[in-house]
């Protein structure tokens, strides 16, 4: 696959609700770290839970979750060396992220990445989310 004007590749950062349809997404280069979206990801929404994958395990991140009443579900790093608890059972709802992206790579012009600018990889990342959530 070409070099697209965003670099290699393009990462897709999602948040799903409790059912697996997407909320929010966000995209970024793909030499970016997801901790810096992680923020916006969750900014305005109502939740009790945070169920996230170890990339968006900073400690910054698990106390703003805590500020604002949630409890979150994210693994420590391997190499922590004071590693935090986190409930397991919890995280395992977290196939709903890897459920989401499984539909939209249903659609060859997601999956293949056609598009050379963000902008319009992301209008129609939109449009077949709105497709997921008519089904």
């Amino acid at each position: 696959m070409g070099r697209s004007r965003g670099g290699f590749s393009t990462k897709i950062h999602v948040t799903v609700d409790g059912l697996g349809c997407p909320l929010r997404l966000y995209l970024t280069a793909g030499q970016r770290h997801d901790i810096i979206q992680a923020q916006d990801l969750i900014t305005d929404l109502d939740f009790d839970f945070v169920i996230a994958d170890r990339s968006y395990g900073s400690q910054d991140f698990v106390d703003e979750i805590i500020a604002s009443g949630a409890e979150p579900v994210i693994p420590p790093k391997q190499n922590a060396k004071q590693p935090r608890q986190y409930d397991a059972w919890r995280y395992q709802e977290r196939h709903l992220i890897e459920c989401f992206i499984g539909k939209i790579k249903h659609f060859r012009r997601i999956f293949s990445r056609f598009d050379k600018l963000a902008s319009r990889y992301l209008g129609f990342l939109q449009f077949v989310s709105s497709l997921i959530w008519l089904r």
